[in-house]
């Protein structure tokens, strides 16, 4: 991985830039300004990395909207990214993350996510919008257990 990341909240004024790069990698954008879901813009001391997002559901995240621009890629900036927004979620006391990915199964499973059957998600998960519709039933289902991360978070907190 390239480096960590900085995670700063997207603020309502910010999403269309967000929107923009998911629209030009092909990726859902209809529902990001919608209630419930987070989203940052992560930036290293060299400019953004990238952004992702969470939908929280009790102790589960669902993963989504995480794009690097396509001058970043294949520099391990998409990992910071995830690894940011990993540590967000492990914040939020989620303890799994989740996601649905047509085309980046492969990245994912490098940085420690397991596929999964769509079946194996909580209901919570199920029944979001990503599951629901907006992500086709051929996508790749991952899930990622945080306790690891969330454990290194809590000995950094008490160092």
């Amino acid at each position: 991985m390239a480096g960590s990341g900085a995670a700063t909240p997207l603020t309502e004024q910010e999403l269309p830039a967000l929107a923009a790069l998911l629209a030009t990698e092909g990726l859902p954008t209809s529902d990001i300004a919608a209630a419930g879901r987070c989203f940052w813009r992560v930036d290293a001391p060299d400019g953004l990395l990238g952004y992702g997002g969470l939908e929280v559901y009790g102790r589960d995240g669902l993963l989504r909207s995480v794009v690097v621009p396509p001058e970043r890629r294949r520099k391990g900036d998409g990992g910071a990214v995830v690894e940011a927004i990993a540590r967000e979620a492990v914040a939020l006391g989620l303890e799994r993350l989740w996601l649905l990915t047509i085309g980046a199964a492969e990245f994912f499973e490098r940085i420690g996510f397991t596929r999964v059957e769509r079946g194996d998600a909580p209901p919570a998960i199920r029944a979001s919008a990503q599951f629901a519709g907006l992500c086709p039933g051929s996508a790749i289902c991952l899930r990622h257990d945080l306790t690891a991360l969330a454990a290194i978070m809590d000995g950094q907190r008490k160092a």
